[in-house]
This record gives structure tokens, C-alpha cells and sequence, in this order.
């Protein structure tokens, strides 16, 4: 409920651009898919932006156009869903896969 709460309040002054930072995080499953689709609403709603910070795949394959990935205080990739699942960058698959977190 506080997530939805931060929601209305971001969209009260009628923003180009809403940052998300970790929206699903602690989340249960049902919980997390509602945050993902009232994040796709509100951008299609009053055609906002949306920029997410997020460590989940899941959500940012369903609510992205374009992901980016930020390893060691530098863009890695920038792309495509498509590009990034495509992605030939052995880091980028290994985050992706949720292998990274192995060799940490």
C-alpha cells in the first residue's frame, strides 16, 4: 500500500519522467505483478517515462522498452529486451541469468 501511496503522490504534479527505485522489492509475487502493471498504466496513462532501478529480471523484461545495465559504476549494456537477451557480453548474460551472484 505504501508503494501505491508514492505512486499517486509521483503522478499528483503531472511528471514527464517517475523514477522507481527497487518498486518490487519485498514484494510477494501477486503484489509485484500488480506494482508492473500499475507501472505500465501510469505510462501509458499520462505518457510518462519511466526509469526503474532494479535487480529484478522478471520485472524489468515486463515492463521495459530499453534496459540498461550498470556494473562496477559503469554502463555496461544499453539496449533492447532483445539485445540484452541476445547479448553476447559474457557479464551481461551471467547478470541476466542470475549467475553473477555466484562468482561475488
Amino acid at each position: 500500500m505504501k508503494k501505491r501511496v508514492g505512486l499517486a503522490r509521483a503522478i499528483a504534479t503531472d511528471p514527464e519522467v517517475i523514477l522507481y527505485d527497487e518498486p518490487t522489492t519485498g514484494l510477494d509475487p501477486t503484489n509485484t505483478s500488480r506494482i508492473n502493471e500499475l507501472i505500465l498504466n501510469l505510462q501509458k496513462k499520462f505518457e510518462v517515462t519511466s526509469i526503474v532501478v532494479t535487480h529484478d529480471m522478471d520485472s524489468a523484461r515486463k515492463i521495459s522498452d530499453r534496459m540498461a545495465l550498470l556494473y562496477d559504476k559503469k554502463i555496461a549494456f544499453v539496449g533492447s529486451k532483445d539485445e540484452i537477451n541476445q547479448s553476447d557480453n559474457e557479464m551481461v548474460r551471467d547478470f541476466i541469468s542470475g549467475k553473477m551472484g555466484d562468482a561475488l
